[in-house]
């Protein structure tokens, strides 16, 4: 199960990896995370008021690291695994924890979530979920599975919900105005035929604090955390939003009118000055919603 830091839902990931290639995923799933870094500092900082000094985190569904690298920056003391199904992913990881200098504490499981926790050797202090439960098919058994490797005080994050990243005006000149709203409720069919299609669903109301109570936690918080990177953005995040816009412009072009997909074809064209490569008012404006419960001593 890859971790990812886009939008409200991945539709540029498949619940059946075989469906993936990471080798050309990886790249923007790095970019991603790191573009997204600030919000990571807050989330972690957040953290930390739940879990001052953890011995062992678990990045349940790490991708390429970038977040397991950053709370093994953020937690000196303690020892991170990354736990993903794949493998070519989890070896960006291992690349990552070595030129970053944490690799001496730094350590990957190749693991189907949940039932590949089970391998870890010690309870888990701080277990990190970022975007990977709603890929799980029974969400309710998931979180019972996560809260058992926990260490009793042990801490479940939970990163789900928030809100869709915008980062095109409502009218911006060409093709009918509101194109980014229609792109969301594009996502949202894409994210529901995801889910139905999931090996043993079960349909789950999706209140997470009381979720996590029946998993057998105690709720401890909820937060939600902004990324706004207003225009004009960075030739980082710039670069990052042509490769995301491209992505949706493949994932989605079936669930768009031809209209639509013809203004993505300009919004992604180089050569056109009405482009994400050019022009001035695109932006990227984001919130996620992290979730935190402990295991009673």
């Amino acid at each position: 199960m890859a971790h990812h830091h886009d939008n409200q839902h991945n539709h540029s990931r498949s619940h059946d990896h075989a469906d993936v290639d990471w080798a050309v995923m990886a790249p923007l799933l790095e970019a991603q995370a790191e573009l997204f870094a600030p919000m990571q500092a807050q989330v972690t900082a957040w953290l930390r008021t739940h879990q001052p000094e953890p011995g062992l985190i678990v990045d349940a569904g790490s991708g390429p690291g970038v977040v397991s690298c950053a709370l093994a920056d953020a937690f000196p003391g303690a020892r991170v695994v990354a736990a993903d199904a794949s493998g070519p992913l989890l070896e960006r990881a291992a690349e990552r924890a070595d030129r970053l200098g944490v690799a001496d504490r730094f350590s990957t499981l190749e693991a189907e979530l949940p039932a590949g926790l089970a391998d870890l050797e010690y309870p888990v202090d701080l277990l990190w979920a970022s975007r990977s439960l709603h890929h799980l098919g029974d969400q309710r058994a998931a979180l019972v599975a996560f809260a058992q490797r926990l260490a009793p005080g042990g801490t479940l994050a939970l990163l789900e919900g928030g809100l869709p990243t915008r980062f095109l005006p409502r009218d911006i000149g060409i093709g009918r105005p509101g194109l980014q709203s229609r792109i969301g409720a594009a996502e949202d069919m894409w994210f529901n035929e995801m889910r139905a299609a999931l090996p043993g669903v079960v349909a789950e109301i999706e209140d997470w604090p009381a979720l996590l109570t029946s998993a057998g936690l105690r709720h401890t918080g909820t937060r939600s955390f902004l990324l706004d990177l207003p225009a004009p953005l960075s030739d980082e995040a710039r670069a990052y939003l042509v490769s995301y816009l491209g992505r949706l412009r493949d994932s989605l072009a079936e669930a768009l009118d031809a209209d639509d997909v013809a203004t993505l074809d300009r919004l992604l064209d180089p050569g056109d000055k009405a482009s994400v490569h050019h022009r001035p008012d695109v932006f990227v404006l984001t919130a996620q919603t992290v979730y935190t419960a402990e295991k009673p001593e």
